[in-house]
């Protein structure tokens, strides 16, 4: 059986591919493969698809200590290791390729093990870098029950420096990733919260809490959990302002469909609203008829709730640019007030970084 979130998970995926065209490719074994499997003997088996290697090994504490698990390699190319009798508990594994330690690329987890480099010629970016002279917030991972969704949820949280030792309430600011991302993303490439340490010690933004949800189910059951289990969870654990003035929201590219949902469906909830490189799909007649409508019936509400409604793109080579401007016809055919920037880059996270750099400074003046 597919888990709920395996298949929310390739929604997104299939969503985000119609934002661009993909070159096709010859399908291989790796597209299907299941790579960790728990049997119900209590065995775990373990697969990782390289057709052309010599050599696959298997190690981890899964290991038991002082053993090698041999495998073998089926003529698809598919290395397969069975580890037997395994007890409950967690393990970390990884595979030998060749000599190389490689971590199990087909892991729910695996694109947040991503190595991660700063490139800073003649420090250019020093906006998200990491610097020794600032004090520093803290980045959480949080775990919450959905019951819009029926399942546990993660997302991320960045507290300012000195959070846990005042007890005086802050504004929120929600930052969605995009496509075939996770909550984890803003935070580690994003590097948000290296910005907002940086912005806050050099006095261009508010303190405020900052907490990135994880986008990565169907947008229609992300508002959803938004709305009735995530933002209650925050104004419920953490000392926040729960009102619409002292909330911001953001996103890119799926994020941003679901930021634009979001808004749209609560047009009362959210003060400062940016929605990045993201727009409805050019070929998605539904999205623009329904879209029209609801605008004509949100329009005085959103104006007047909306200080700033913001659409930024990465110039003409971002792959949502025409997605984002045929959309915003339908918001100037029902005369909502909105700003639009753009900067070169593409649908980049070149780009996002400097939108979240100049948004942030915007927000709660």
């Amino acid at each position: 059986m597919i888990s709920f979130k395996y298949l929310t998970v390739a929604l997104l995926l299939l969503s985000h591919l119609a934002f661009c065209q993909m070159p096709s490719r010859t399908p291989t074994p790796n597209d299907n493969l299941k790579s960790s499997e728990v049997l119900s003997n209590g065995d775990v088996v373990f697969r990782i698809y390289a057709p052309n290697s010599k050599e696959v090994t298997i190690g981890g504490d899964i290991i038991p200590w002082g053993q090698k698990i041999g495998g073998t390699k089926a003529e698809n190319g598919v290395w397969a290791f069975t580890v037997p009798q395994v007890k409950t508990g967690t393990y970390r594994y990884h595979f030998l390729v060749d000599g190389v330690k490689v971590y199990d690329p087909k892991a729910p987890n695996a694109n947040e093990t991503s190595a991660l480099i700063d490139v800073l010629p003649n420090g250019e970016e020093e906006f998200f870098a990491m610097r020794k002279d600032i004090s520093h917030g803290a980045v959480s991972s949080v775990h919450y029950y959905s019951s819009s969704t029926q399942s546990m949820r993660r997302m991320h949280i960045w507290t300012p420096a000195g959070y846990n030792a005042k007890n005086s309430k802050l504004p929120v600011f929600y930052l969605i990733h995009g496509g075939g991302d996770s909550d984890l993303a803003w935070s580690n490439v994003g590097r948000a919260g290296l910005i907002m340490d940086n912005l806050l010690a050099e006095g261009k933004a508010k303190e405020m809490l900052l907490v990135m949800p994880d986008g990565g189910i169907d947008t229609k059951e992300f508002v959803l959990d938004f709305v009735n289990d995530l933002i209650p969870y925050i104004e419920k654990n953490y000392t926040v302002h729960t009102d619409a003035d002292n909330r911001a929201f953001a996103g890119l590219s799926m994020g941003g469909l679901e930021v634009l949902d979001s808004f749209m469906a609560h047009p009362d909830m959210f003060a400062y609203i940016n929605v990045m490189s993201s727009g409805w799909f050019a070929n998605n007649e539904e999205m623009y008829k329904s879209g029209d409508t609801r605008l004509s019936e949100i329009a005085s509400t959103l104006n007047k709730t909306a200080k700033i409604l913001l659409f930024t793109q990465g110039g003409s080579e971002d792959i949502a640019y025409s997605n984002g401007n045929e959309m915003l016809k339908v918001f100037d055919k029902n005369e909502i007030n909105y700003e639009f920037t753009e900067m070169p880059g593409g649908h980049s996270w070149y780009v996002w970084r400097h939108d979240l750099y100049n948004f942030a400074q915007k927000l709660f003046n």
